[in-house]
Order: structure tokens, then sequence, then C-alpha cells
């Protein structure tokens, strides 16, 4: 797993991906009346991309992970909002499948790159500081 820019990043690639489906949903007739919806599952969606990319930008592993934990989140309130979608007719049954998928797809590649940082942060020496009470001399 390596990666230098978010763009590399699988988990933010098929988030874009679903950022373009959902704003097909958004452009229907029947949606754009619905603004509170439109801006709930766009707003959720582009967060997952967006907290991808900010957090691959953290210093720190740790800053990463949180960021990330945001973006997973983000996957779980989309997903909830396509439930509405297709109550309202906004996304047909196979619509809101692909869609449902795609976010559970985003939500496991998201969960992995958590667990594959949480082991590389876990592998790194541990930080004893200098002036600590074991290492001072009285």
């Amino acid at each position: 797993m390596g990666f230098r820019t978010f763009e590399e990043i699988e988990a933010w690639q098929e988030a874009r991906k679903l950022l373009r489906m959902i704003r097909i949903f958004c452009r229907r007739a029947q949606a754009k009346k619905d603004w509170w919806w439109i801006d709930q599952i766009s707003s959720a969606t582009t967060s997952i991309m967006a907290n991808i990319a900010e957090g691959n930008d953290a210093q720190t592993n740790p800053e990463f992970i949180q960021f990330l934990g945001y973006a997973k989140r983000s996957a779980a309130e989309v997903r909830s909002h396509l439930y509405y979608g297709l109550d309202e007719g906004y996304a047909n049954q196979k619509e809101f499948d692909e869609a449902s998928e795609l976010t559970k797809k985003i939500t496991a590649q998201i969960a992995r790159l958590i667990q594959y940082l949480r082991k590389k942060e876990s592998a790194l020496p541990r930080f004893t500081p200098i002036n600590s009470s074991k290492n001072e001399k009285r």
C-alpha cells in the first residue's frame, strides 16, 4: 500500500466515482426541489473525498487516521441518505444498490487503510523524552 498523493488512494478515487453518481441523482427533476437532501448527500459525499485528502497531508499517522475516521463516518451518512433517495424516487433500486455497494466498498477501503496505518504506527519505536524521570541524574 503505497501512495504519495491523495489522488493515488483508491478510496479517494472510488469516492470521486460515488460523487459523480450522486450528482446524477441530484440533477433529476423529482430531486431538484428537495434542497435539503441534495445538500446533505452532496456534502457527505464530498466530505469523504475531502477528509481522505486532508488526512493524507497530515503530519502524523494518528492524525491521518483521525481524518480517515471522519471519511468513514461520512460514508455511513451517504448510505443513510441513499435510502431516503430511494424511498423518494430519486434513484431506482438498481441505482441505489450500485451506489450503496460502492459506499460499502469505500468504507472497507478506508478501514483497511486505517488498519495499515495503525500497524505501521505500532511498528515504530517508542520515543522516550530526554528529560524523563528514568534518564534524569540527581
